[in-house]
């Protein structure tokens, strides 16, 4: 997660703690980084031409004078690199470069089949990227880090997908080695719902200590923020609810091997198979089910609301581990609006303690479809501009 602009950095900060203060994009006076890091000025003009011999930061025009010769301003030189953003879902892909303020400066999208297996997929991953690159008029050497989100448990330190059901062929497979051939730039792999946590948590500012986002659509995980921090867990499955029995799936056989999961009962494709099997053939697909029931199909409507209400079931024993004080749905079944989300609260409510849910919300995700790739910046940006990179940047320039 991005350190906090608003605290002070430590006493004997370094260039890239200086850094940290700028990222926000607001432009700073020297005195006052001096006042935020406890540094002389002097030292911290040392920092400042570390970090503007790199090409980070540089001046900007002067700020309001309030008796004698203006304060000069400096600010992150937020286009000076780039971030390249990758949501990999189960059907689609989409990829953006961003500058260091997150702001989307080229982006695509596509259709994927995961069960190709890892090459051709990222080989697609590296011919949009380039793509990109020429609409921009930007070279391959200007992207500064990397942040993929896949839709399955990662090891995080090793960025090696770790036994993912919906990525066969994918289990252990070096992600980084294979961008590594085309780009010369760290790469950063976690959880697609870890980074939409990310892209959420940003969209609120990052001011919510404690929430969950929980994404629904051909699987259904969850991204923990606890204590301002996202948690990902000793072995990277930390908010793997797909995969929780709860007491509907009962016997239903899961494509993970076992049975009773959530994501068998309540995912978009198993909402849709439902309705086929309840006399409605057209259905195939979570977009099927979506329409139905904006177009008010009974139906569809007590179909989501059931998977509501078994997403509610996990959620209720979640709130007494974590009790968070939000709860956002996003995922292509979000949707469905009100009708999953009546189902979800209505199994909370009842279930989860009183004391918990008293100030409990639980609402859309803000960030819909892009919190993955604004989540997959923010992780670049997070590692491109954190300290050993700062501290190889200016080893380069001896």
């Amino acid at each position: 997660m991005a350190i906090e602009r608003s605290t002070p950095a430590p006493r004997g900060a370094s260039a890239h703690d200086i850094l940290q203060l700028l990222r926000d994009g607001t432009p700073k006076s020297r005195t006052e980084l001096a006042t935020l890091t406890g540094l002389a000025r002097s030292t911290v003009t040392d920092r400042l031409e570390t970090l503007m011999a790199i090409g980070l930061v540089g001046p900007v025009a002067d700020g309001t004078s309030t008796g004698g010769r203006p304060p000069s301003r400096v600010a992150l030189h937020a286009q000076s690199k780039l971030l390249l953003a990758v949501d990999l879902g189960a059907a689609h892909l989409r990829l953006a470069l961003t500058d260091l303020l997150h702001q989307t400066l080229a982006a695509t999208e596509a259709t994927v089949d995961l069960s190709q297996g890892p090459e051709p997929v990222l080989q697609d991953i590296q011919r949009l990227t380039q793509t990109l690159l020429q609409q921009i008029g930007r070279e391959t050497a200007d992207i500064l880090c990397v942040g993929m989100g896949v839709p399955g448990p990662v090891h995080f330190d090793t960025g090696r997908p770790s036994r993912p059901p919906l990525m066969p062929g994918w289990d252990d497979f070096d992600i980084r080695a294979s961008f590594a051939q085309q780009l010369d730039a760290p790469v950063m792999v976690d959880n697609d719902v870890n980074l939409m946590a990310l892209g959420e948590h940003h969209g609120h500012g990052g001011n919510l200590g404690h929430f969950l986002y929980v994404k629904v659509a051909t699987g259904i995980g969850a991204g923990i923020i606890s204590g301002g921090q996202l948690q990902r867990g000793a072995q990277g499955t930390a908010g793997d609810i797909g995969h929780v029995r709860v007491s509907r799936g009962i016997g239903v056989q899961c494509h993970c091997g076992n049975e009773g999961c959530l994501e068998a009962v309540a995912s978009g494709p198993r909402i849709a198979d439902a309705l086929r099997a309840a006399g409605l053939p057209d259905v195939h697909s979570a977009r099927d089910v979506i329409d139905l029931v904006n177009g008010g199909n009974l139906e569809a409507i007590k179909a989501v609301r059931r998977a509501g209400g078994d997403i509610g079931e996990v959620l209720a024993a979640g709130i007494s581990f974590l009790n968070p004080s939000l709860i956002t749905i996003g995922g292509q079944m979000a949707a469905a609006g009100e009708h999953l989300l009546a189902g979800i609260r209505e199994v909370i409510y009842n279930r989860a303690m009183p004391l918990a849910t008293a100030q409990l919300q639980i609402r859309p995700a803000t960030t819909t479809h892009q919190a993955g790739l604004l989540g997959a910046s923010i992780l670049a940006a997070d590692h491109g501009l954190g300290s050993e990179s700062i501290t190889a940047l200016a080893q380069s320039l001896r």
